[in-house]
């Protein structure tokens, strides 16, 4: 039996314990008891989360265990974080076989030192922060969840049932980890690659009509998408479109359009179902050599690397499995 604990402080974001439910779930559906769960905090006793109900915990003591995992907060600059809780994070690689945040938990990772040097992630919205407070971290902002070695840490919010998903993976093996998402109502984990947001999301229309029209792009970039057609969409005139699609989203709809392009071919290139040639037909970009161009623009990388990043991430993640699969 693997005993994980999870790390709170006052103030913790308790959307955080939704990882406990991962492992709790998985002992219930392999009928064994694969997981103890514990949580702990630098006294013990009852712990408030960040909506004011409260949690009850272990003291952090001498009990040593598998895997810790701290808690995400949204309170990242306002409650600075303890020096003992620092430190007890910090010593625990040295007792523990992973040590794991989520979501902006990746600061008390960094304050302690465990992140120096390694890829992390957090919230994208607190990823500028990580960066700036701690320059040694190799922050990738726009990922679900990043294992650097016995490291690992995820993206905000529901980013943390990823993580866990991937640790039962490890642990015991796929089919397991699939039996707990569909349990959970979630589909069978995200790669750890995968984009924290949409396009389509982080756009944020505030009107029905350009809403109309980003939809109508989704679900039509295989062809042609001019500003007169989108503006059909929208029920407005193609000046009146822009304006206020521009005003809306702060790009032009061209940009957009090439955003939305973007993240479906990535999509496509990452699950290695089709060529390169066929992707950039079916995300509307007619050849190869303009989706190039497009992902350099907004990717910051061609779209073989995009694929080969894909294909190493598959291969070390099925590496890591058949080591960790128990006998």
């Amino acid at each position: 039996m693997q005993r994980i604990g999870f790390i709170v402080f006052p103030k913790f974001e308790v959307l955080s314990l939704d990882t406990a439910t991962v492992f709790e779930v998985a002992n219930i559906v392999s009928g064994r008891a694969l997981y103890e769960l514990h949580v702990i905090s630098e006294t013990g006793g009852a712990v408030p989360t960040s909506i004011g109900m409260t949690v009850g915990t272990e003291a952090f003591g001498e009990s040593t265990f598998d895997t810790v995992i701290v808690s995400g907060t949204l309170y990242v600059e306002k409650e600075p974080f303890s020096p003992t809780l620092i430190a007890y994070v910090k010593n625990a690689p040295e007792k523990c076989r992973r040590v794991a945040s989520i979501c902006t938990g990746a600061r008390v990772l960094a304050e302690a030192g465990l992140l120096d040097g390694r890829y992390a992630t957090t919230h994208w919205f607190y990823g500028n922060n990580l960066q700036t407070h701690f320059p040694k971290v190799k922050v990738e902002d726009d990922r679900m969840f990043i294992r650097d070695d016995a490291i690992w840490t995820s993206a905000g919010m529901t980013g943390c049932i990823d993580l866990a998903l991937a640790m039962v993976e490890e642990d015991h093996g796929v089919e397991l980890a699939r039996s707990v998402a569909q349990h959970l109502v979630v589909f069978h984990r995200r790669l750890g690659g995968q984009s924290q947001y949409s396009a389509l999301l982080n756009l944020q229309p505030k009107s029905d009509p350009i809403q109309k029209a980003l939809v109508y792009a989704k679900n039509n970039l295989n062809r042609p998408l001019s500003v007169e057609q989108l503006a059909q969409a929208a029920h407005l005139s193609p000046r009146q479109f822009s304006r206020a699609f521009r005003a809306e989203t702060g790009q032009s709809p061209a940009k957009a359009i090439e955003k939305l392009r973007v993240e479906t071919a990535r999509l496509m290139i990452e699950q290695a179902r089709h060529s390169i040639d066929v992707v950039a037909r079916e995300a509307g970009f007619g050849d190869r050599s303009r989706m190039r161009r497009a992902f350099l623009r907004v990717v910051g990388q061609p779209p073989q690397e995009v694929r080969r990043s894909a294909r190493q991430g598959e291969a070390q993640r099925g590496a890591l499995l058949a080591r960790g699969l128990p006998k």
